[in-house]
């Protein structure tokens, strides 16, 4: 039956129309004129620019934040507005309970368009196509699931200690080759060459510039998306030779090591690993349209892009700040002498029984924050919190280093003591100091997905290394004087220790031989 409106109708359809449409002008206007959130003063077109900071940002916008007496800072960088936040509870409010509308990602000519790195789905814009990628991260690598890598895990960090044993110098070169290791293994079953393995080249060269160019400011291209059209030879265009030369980096690490694995499965020679099992799932015929070579592909590379410098950063900071507090190296000796069996390396069964090791580990993710501002998001529709109006298109940027350092939940937040996490029966406790879980890993729905697979990593690690080795200072070989470590972080999205020396001493002949036995018996 068709259906006709009346003139009354009409009128009254009519007349909620111009009320609805002039509440809605009504809403928008008042809105406006909300004040954004507190900041340094701006100057015209450029806004705050000139005095953004070019390292240590974290750092900068800490002190705005106290100067200014906020939780939420706003700045302006030639029109694109950016909003810090600044401690836990806001990144909950917003990123956690406001998630649907601040999950997007920002633009980033350079990294995304210029250098070829759009097919990180950690950088991917949110939506469905991202969902996908995330999905089948999801399904390898949630608790449960990512015990089933923890092999890889244990034989590259078996691995790690031989090289140790080779080199008792160099930390910071071993733990980038042991991640490397455990990466190409469990994304695509490759075993990497003792020495110049040319994968584990690629990942290094590749991912260095992709961590200093995703810093905001780094790269004007990034506030002024037009000059990406501008000639690579006009004078000031240098980036585009840059991004190109690093373009082919960045696509060589997403195509080679997967070609490797194609490779390997059509011989019969696979080992397992992420591919190869996703791989087998989209032959089956799974119903599950995350299962698509392409995003296979994507999500192995992004696998193997993030995972390089994080988990090996998280080691060498550990080893720098048990050179400067040898008690707590001997404590967490102590507890592992008392749990591992003779004849025996630490293994994931241990872990409920080593609560300091633990507490260790977590302290280290806190007291030296890997990715100290996390990878920025963006607001979707403008917003509005506690009276401040926050623009549409609004890139936030979490301040993880402001949010575990807060003296209101770390007492003496800048000293490493894992004690705050050990409650008087010996035990974790995390109600005397936050689990830094909160802000270690991300935010909402883009927290890492790998986080569970990293930690195991990182505590795995962290308890074969001093399990096996006694960590001191270097001495000069002619003099036997100490020479303190090299204390400096790369500027760059992941802090990564720049190369320090220290000795790495096998506590007794026993636990070397042990080391080598065990390698030798996983490599037969």
């Amino acid at each position: 039956m068709a259906f006709k409106l009346n003139h009354l109708d009409l009128v009254l359809t009519a007349i909620t129309l111009v009320v609805s449409f002039a509440s809605f002008q009504w809403s928008r206007r008042s809105r406006e004129k909300l004040p954004l959130p507190p900041g340094p003063r701006k100057i015209p077109i450029l806004g705050n620019l000139p005095a953004m900071p070019t390292k240590n940002e974290w750092i900068q916008y800490h002190k705005w934040c106290k100067e200014y007496k906020t939780d939420i800072l706003h700045l302006d960088a030639a029109g694109t507005s950016i909003v810090v936040v600044a401690t836990s509870e806001l990144a909950t409010e917003l990123l956690e309970r406001r998630s649907s509308i601040y999950s997007g990602r920002a633009r980033m000519p350079m990294i995304k368009e210029l250098m070829g790195w759009d097919y990180v789905f950690g950088l991917m814009d949110y939506g469905s196509y991202w969902r996908k990628h995330r999905r089948l991260m999801h399904h390898s690598f949630h608790p449960s699931a990512a015990r089933n890598y923890e092999p890889h895990i244990m034989k590259a960090t078996h691995n790690l200690l031989n090289r140790f044993l080779k080199y008792p110098h160099s930390p910071v070169e071993n733990l980038r080759h042991l991640v490397a290791e455990s990466i190409l293994s469990i994304a695509y079953g490759i075993n990497v060459q003792e020495e110049n393995d040319p994968f584990v080249k690629l990942a290094e060269d590749a991912v260095a510039p992709l961590l200093a160019a995703a810093i905001p400011g780094t790269f004007a291209v990034d506030f002024f998306p037009w000059l990406k059209y501008v000639p690579e030879w006009v004078p000031g265009a240098s980036f585009k030779r840059k991004a190109r030369e690093w373009k082919h980096l960045s696509l060589g690490l997403l195509d080679k090591p997967y070609q490797a694995t194609k490779d390997a499965m059509a011989s019969g020679t696979a080992s397992m690993s992420f591919v190869f099992e996703s791989l087998e799932k989209l032959e089956a015929g799974t119903s599950d349209d995350a299962y698509q070579e392409d995003y296979i592909k994507r999500t192995a590379g992004t696998m193997y892009t993030a995972g390089t410098d994080t988990t090996s950063s998280a080691i060498a900071n550990c080893i720098l700040a048990l050179l400067q507090h040898p008690e707590v190296l001997a404590k967490a000796q102590k507890e592992l002498d008392s749990v591992v069996k003779p004849g025996r390396l630490p293994d994931y069964d241990d872990q409920d029984a080593m609560p300091y090791v633990t507490a260790m580990v977590k302290e280290i993710l806190r007291y030296r924050v890997i990715v100290p501002m996390a990878i920025p998001h963006v607001l979707s529709v403008e917003d509005e919190f506690e009276g401040y109006r926050l623009p549409v298109n609004s890139i936030v940027v979490p301040n993880a280093w402001a949010m575990l350092h807060d003296e209101n939940v770390y007492e003496d937040p800048f000293k490493f003591n894992p004690e705050r996490f050990i409650g008087s029966d010996g035990k974790l406790d995390y109600s005397k100091a936050r689990d830094p879980f909160h802000a270690c890993w991300g935010f909402g729905r883009r927290v890492c997905p790998g986080r569970f697979m990293a930690f195991s990593a990182v505590w795995i690690a962290v308890a074969s290394i001093i399990f096996v080795f006694d960590i001191e200072k270097f001495k000069d070989e002619k003099t036997g004087e100490v020479i303190e470590p090299l204390d400096e972080q790369d500027n760059a999205l992941v802090l990564m220790p720049k190369p320090f020396r220290c000795s790495l001493k096998p506590r007794s002949k026993e636990k070397e031989e042990l080391v080598r036995r065990v390698v030798l018996l996983e490599r037969t």
